[in-house]
């Protein structure tokens, strides 16, 4: 449902609830405009969407301004932030910014990450930092404002120094973090195609580098899918930040649990020293899951 939608709901059950006589009620209209919405991405359904969405946005300012006149003067001082809400929102253009997307969840905000299959994208940004050679998050961190991705650096730098007690003196980041090349004397990398005067060490070097760089994709995939990061139940930017240090605590309790659990295993059923590490076949790690119920 849109932001216009949801503020006509709400001010329509505003007005039942103090009895407020209405000059027309919009109920059965609205119902209809929010079903053409339904497939506005489809070719054919564009300029019915287009229309009515901005019928919504007619009727939502014609209630806003109606029970404005109409509603006792408490019940307004009561209701002063919501109001200014629904004025933002009915007053907002396609151009704006800081626009209000949705009334439960004013602070999220869009983003266009370039991904063919979901062009934007809703909600806040996060940070993932992870070891160069151990699959451990080291820093998670969310931010409230839509900021590049150059510009979101030194937070998450810093939360890992206050965490590991050490300053990454290298970082591996993807594209979308092109604009700076150094943050505090951690130098910053991103992948480019490597010059005609660099040589095959070099090119071995950055390719074993940008490597390492994409296993941080698979983690991403795995609190989202496995650890609620996809999709947030808690309010407000801090049930943002909340679900965000759960997700990675989660991950990295699963890694723990796991790496305990081949060792016991590899000490009881393969009569090894603990301390010792040797490496075991996947077709057995797979049967050691199977007994203990895991994927």
């Amino acid at each position: 449902m849109s932001s216009t939608g949801q503020v006509n709901c709400r001010l329509i059950k505003l007005a039942e609830r103090f009895g407020v006589k209405q000059r027309r009620v919009f109920k059965k209209e609205i119902k209809d405009l929010k079903l053409q919405l339904r497939f506005r991405s489809h070719p054919k359904n564009k300029k019915k969407a287009r229309k009515a969405q901005k019928r919504l946005k007619t009727i939502a300012g014609f209630l806003v301004r109606e029970l404005e006149r109409k509603l006792p003067e408490k019940v307004l001082q009561q209701y002063n932030q919501r109001f200014e809400f629904y004025h933002r929102i009915v007053e907002q253009k396609r151009r704006d910014k800081n626009k209000i997307y949705s009334l439960h969840e004013p602070h999220i905000y869009c983003m266009s990450k370039g991904k063919p299959h979901k062009k934007y994208e809703f909600g806040t940004k996060v940070s993932i930092t992870k070891g160069k050679d151990s699959q451990v998050i080291l820093g998670a961190m969310a931010f409230d404002t839509n900021l590049h991705d150059s510009k979101t650096l030194e937070p998450p730098l810093e939360q890992v120094e206050r965490i590991a007690k050490h300053r990454p003196k290298v970082a591996l980041c993807d594209r979308g973090y092109r604009g700076k090349s150094k943050v505090e004397g951690t130098r910053i990398i991103t992948p480019k195609s490597p010059g005609k005067k660099a040589m095959p060490a070099q090119k071995e070097k950055a390719s074993e580098r940008f490597r390492k760089r994409a296993g941080i994709e698979p983690i991403i995939g795995h609190l989202k899918t496995e650890h609620r990061l996809g999709r947030n139940f808690l309010k407000g930017f801090d049930g943002d930040r909340i679900n965000l240090l759960t997700a990675a605590a989660a991950f990295n309790l699963r890694l723990w649990l796991r790496a305990i659990i081949f060792a016991l295993l590899e000490f009881c059923f393969l009569g090894l020293n603990v301390y010792e590490y040797r490496p075991i076949a996947v077709e057995r790690r797979k049967l050691y899951f199977r007994w203990l119920g895991l994927k």
